[in-house]
C-alpha cells in the first residue's frame, strides 16, 4: 500500500541535527507515543478501521455462505483493495479488477500450453512476472500496482491449476470470483460512509493547490530577497507538487462525472513548478549581474509585497478577479520600467558612456525576467481558477511526463524471474508439501515490491508484519478459533485484531508492517464452513508464509540489489543526455515535459535523502535543480530563435552556442564560455540596434544566456559527465 509521502527540508535537518530534546519529555514519553496510533487513534483512522473491518468480515461471510473453497482471499482483498481516501480506493479497485483479468488470461494461457510440463511451466511463469514487474516501473500510481498484480495474479491462479490442469477455468473463475466480492463490498461499505464526496474532492483538491501555490509564492518572495536558506527550502517543494499532482487523479475518481477540472489542477501545478524555476533563474541573474539596480529593488519590493499577500486572497473566488488586475498591474509596471530605461539609453547625452548603458541594459534584464516570472504566476492562478468549476466546451489535457529508467525496469523484471524461478526449483527438489504456498507468497512479495526504489527496505517491513499476523493469528488458531460454531461468533473473534490492523495502517510509522498484517491474517487464520485450521497445518502454512518472504528478502539482496549510488548516477546520465538534446530537438520540445521529468528526479532525490540528507544527495539537488533550470532557458532561447525577430548576426552568435551545447559534456567550461562570449555580442549588438522589437529580443536572450553560463559555472563538477561526481567536489 503506498504510504504517505513526507519530505523533512534539509536546513531543518541541520538545525535540529545533533541536538538532544528527550530531557523535555517526561519519563515514557517516546515509547508510549509511539503506540499513540492504538490508545488514541485520530477520527479518521477510526473510521478506517471500523468501515474496512465491516467490509472484510462481510466479504468472509458472504464467501463462506456461497461455500468457496478459499473465503479468506475474499478478505484479503478488501484490505488490498482499501484506502485512506475514496479516491484511492476507487481507483485501486479499477486497476485490480484490469490486473486481475489480465492475470487470468495469462494463467489459462500458461497452463494450457504446459500441463505436466514443470521445466517448461515454471520459466514461463517466471519471465511472465518478470515481464509485469519491467512494465510496472515504467508507469505511475495504481496502474504500476495493475501490472503486478496481473504478474501474481497469475502465479495464484496458475500455482493452484498446476497439480489439476483439467479444472483450470473453475479455478480461474473461483479465483476472480474473491476479487469481484471483495471489491464490491468494499465499494459498498465505503459508499455507505461517503457523504458528498464530489464537494469534499473539489474543496481538498482546491486546498491543496492553494498550498503550492501559497509555499512556492512565498519562496519567490524570500528568493527575490536575497534568502540563502529560501533557496534550500524551495528546493522541497517539488516533490511536494509531485505528490500532489499525483494525488488529483483520486481526487478526479471522487468527484465522478466532471469536465476537465483535474487537467487544469495540473497544468496550475506545472506552472507553479515552473514559476519556482523561474525564481531560481531570478536569483541567479541577479549574482550575475553582481550589481545593485535601485530602480529594480523598487520593484521588487513591490513583487514581494504582492506575492507575501498572495495566499490570504486565494481562499475566495470573488477575490481572483482582483488578484488577476492586480497582477497585470504589476506586469505593467515592469514593462514600464523597460521602455523607460530604453528611452533614457535613446535619449542619453553621451551615447558611449557604457557605465550608464550597461545599468540599463542590466535594468531592462532584470524588468523582464520579473515580467515573465509574474507571467507563470498569472498563468498558474489561471488554471487554478479553471480548476474550481467546469467549463462548457472546454477540452483540455493535461499530463506531466515522469522520469522512466529502463535499466531499473530490466533489473526488477531480472530479479522478479529469478525469485519465481528460484522457488519453483527449490519446490521441485525438495517435494514440500507446502512448496505451492512458499512460491504463490514469493510472487505476491516480489508483485509487491519488485517496483520500489529499494524494495529491501520494503520487505523487512513487510515481514515484521507477517511475524505480527503469524503472532496474532497463533492466538486465535489455537485458542479462540476451534470455540465458535456461529459466524457471529467469529466474527467477534476475527473484529479486534482486524481494527487493531486498520489503526496501524492509517499511521506512517507502521503502515508498511500494517499492510502485511492484515493481508495475511485471514489467510493465516484461514476459516472454513466445514473444517477448522489443525495446529500442523496452521504452523507448516506459518513457517512457509515466513520462508517466503524471507527469501524474497534475500532475492533482492543478492539479485542486482538496490544501489542508490548507481541509480543517482543514472538519473545523472540520464539529465545530461536530455539537456544536450533540448539543444537540437525537433519539434521543440515542451516545458511542461521537462519540468515533469526532472520534478520526477527531484522526488525520487528527495526519498533517497530521508530526514538527514548526506552532502552527496545535498549536491544531487542542487545539480538536477541547475540542470533544470538550464534547460528551461534553453527552451526559451530557441522560441526566441523561432520567432524570427532578430538580426542575423545575433541568430549566429545563439545559433554557436546551442551547436555547442548539442555537444555538451562538461568537460574544462567550454560551453559556459561559449555561452559568456554569445551574451557579450548580444549586448554589444543590442546597443547599436534601432528597432524596438529586436532589442527587446535580445534583452531576453541575454538574459536567458546569463542564467545558463552562471548554472554551468556553479555546478561544473555535476555537469561534467566524464568525472565521478564525488561530493568532496561539489560541495568544498
Amino acid at each position: 500500500m503506498p504510504a504517505e509521502l513526507k519530505i523533512v527540508p534539509s536546513f531543518v535537518a541541520r538545525v535540529f541535527r545533533g541536538r538532544d530534546f528527550s530531557i523535555l519529555s517526561p519519563p515514557g514519553y517516546n515509547r508510549m507515543s509511539r503506540l499513540k496510533w492504538l490508545y488514541a487513534p485520530t477520527p479518521e483512522a477510526i473510521a478506517f478501521a471500523l468501515r474496512t473491518t465491516f467490509a472484510a468480515l462481510m466479504a468472509l461471510t458472504i464467501a463462506m455462505w456461497m461455500e468457496l473453497d478459499s473465503p479468506p482471499w475474499a478478505a484479503m482483498t478488501v484490505w488490498i483493495v482499501a484506502q485512506g481516501s475514496r479516491g484511492e480506493s476507487l481507483s485501486k479497485a479499477r486497476w485490480r479488477l484490469v490486473g486481475t483479468a489480465l492475470g487470468a488470461i495469462s494463467a489459462v494461457v500458461i497452463v494450457c500450453s504446459f500441463p505436466q510440463s514443470p521445466w517448461l511451466f515454471f520459466p514461463a511463469l517466471s519471465i511472465w512476472i518478470g515481464i509485469c514487474c519491467g512494465c510496472a516501473t515504467l508507469v505511475r500510481n495504481f496502474r504500476s500496482y495493475a501490472l503486478v498484480l496481473a504478474g501474481y495474479t497469475c502465479a495464484i491462479i496458475a500455482l493452484a491449476a498446476s497439480q489439476d490442469p483439467d479444472n483450470i477455468f473453475m479455478i480461474t473463475m473461483s479465483r476472480t470470483t474473491y476479487i469481484v466480492l471483495g471489491i464490491s463490498c468494499e465499494t459498498l461499505v465505503a459508499v455507505l460512509f461517503a457523504h458528498n464526496l464530489a464537494t469534499a474532492a473539489k474543496k481538498n483538491m482546491r486546498q491543496k493547490i492553494q498550498t503550492a501555490l501559497s509555499t512556492s509564492t512565498e519562496a519567490v518572495a524570500n528568493l527575490l530577497a536575497g534568502d540563502e536558506q529560501a533557496f534550500i527550502r524551495s528546493r522541497a517543494l517539488f516533490g511536494t507538487i509531485l505528490s500532489i499532482n499525483d494525488q488529483i487523479e483520486f481526487s478526479e475518481v471522487e468527484m465522478g462525472p466532471h469536465g476537465h477540472e483535474g487537467d487544469h489542477a495540473r497544468a496550475a501545478l506545472a506552472a507553479v513548478s515552473v514559476l519556482l524555476s523561474r525564481g531560481l533563474g531570478m536569483m541567479a541573474r541577479i549574482k550575475a549581474l553582481g550589481t545593485v539596480n535601485p530602480v529594480f529593488t523598487e520593484t521588487s519590493l513591490l513583487t514581494r509585497t504582492f506575492l507575501l499577500g498572495l495566499p490570504g486572497r486565494l481562499e475566495s473566488d470573488t477575490q481572483i478577479q482582483q488578484v488577476m488586475t492586480d497582477l497585470q498591474d504589476l506586469r505593467s509596471v515592469c514593462r514600464q520600467r523597460i521602455i523607460d530605461a530604453l528611452t533614457e539609453e535613446l535619449a542619453a547625452a553621451a551615447p558611449h558612456d557604457t557605465d550608464t548603458i550597461e545599468r540599463l541594459l542590466n535594468c531592462r534584464i532584470l524588468h523582464n525576467a520579473l515580467d515573465e516570472l509574474l507571467g507563470e504566476l498569472e498563468q498558474a492562478i489561471t488554471e487554478f481558477d479553471a480548476s474550481q468549476h467546469e467549463i462548457r466546451g472546454d477540452h483540455f489535457h493535461f499530463r506531466l511526463q515522469a522520469h522512466r529508467d529502463f535499466k531499473e525496469a530490466l533489473y526488477n523484471g531480472i530479479r522478479a524471474a529469478v525469485a519465481i524461478g528460484a522457488s519453483a526449483l527449490i519446490w521441485e527438489v525438495t517435494a514440500w508439501s507446502n512448496g505451492i504456498g512458499f512460491i504463490t507468497m514469493v510472487a505476491v512479495t516480489c508483485g509487491l515490491f519488485a517496483t520500489r526504489e529499494n524494495p529491501v527496505l520494503g520487505t523487512l517491513n513487510f515481514l515484521r508484519g507477517a511475524c505480527w499476523a503469524v503472532f496474532v493469528s497463533a492466538f486465535l488458531v489455537l485458542l479462540f478459533i476451534p470455540r465458535p460454531a456461529e459466524f457471529e461468533m467469529l466474527a467477534a473473534v476475527l473484529a479486534l485484531p482486524m481494527i487493531a490492523g486498520g489503526l496501524a495502517a492509517r499511521n506512517p510509522a507502521t503502515a508498511g508492517a500494517a499492510a502485511s498484517y492484515s493481508l495475511f491474517l485471514p489467510n493465516l487464520v484461514n476459516p472454513g464452513n466445514q473444517s477448522r485450521l489443525n495446529e500442523i497445518a496452521y504452523f507448516n502454512a506459518s513457517f512457509a508464509l515466513l520462508c517466503s518472504i524471507g527469501f524474497a528478502v534475500l532475492i533482492f539482496r543478492a539479485v542486482l540489489p538496490f544501489n542508490s549510488d548507481e541509480e543517482r548516477w543514472r538519473m545523472r546520465n540520464r539529465t545530461l543526455h536530455d539537456l544536450r538534446h533540448l539543444a537540437s530537438a525537433n519539434p521543440l520540445p515542451q516545458p511542461r515535459a521537462w519540468i515533469g521529468r526532472n520534478t520526477d528526479r527531484f522526488s525520487r532525490l528527495i526519498r533517497h535523502a530521508g530526514p538527514t540528507p548526506s552532502p552527496t544527495i545535498e549536491a544531487y539537488l542542487q545539480g538536477t535543480l541547475s540542470a533544470m533550470t538550464i534547460g528551461l532557458n534553453i527552451i526559451r532561447l530557441r522560441v526566441v530563435l523561432e520567432r524570427s525577430q532578430l538580426p542575423e548576426s545575433a541568430n549566429r552568435a545563439i545559433t554557436l552556442f546551442l551547436h555547442r551545447m548539442a555537444q555538451f559534456s562538461g568537460r574544462y567550461g567550454r560551453t559556459a564560455r561559449v555561452a559568456r562570449g554569445a551574451t557579450r555580442v548580444l549586448r554589444i549588438l543590442e546597443g547599436k540596434e534601432t528597432n524596438i522589437t529586436s532589442r527587446v529580443e535580445m534583452t531576453r536572450a541575454i538574459a536567458y544566456l546569463l542564467v545558463i553560463s552562471y548554472e554551468l559555472d556553479a555546478n561544473a563538477a555535476f555537469l561534467d559527465a566524464s568525472q565521478p561526481y564525488r561530493s568532496s567536489e561539489m560541495i568544498g
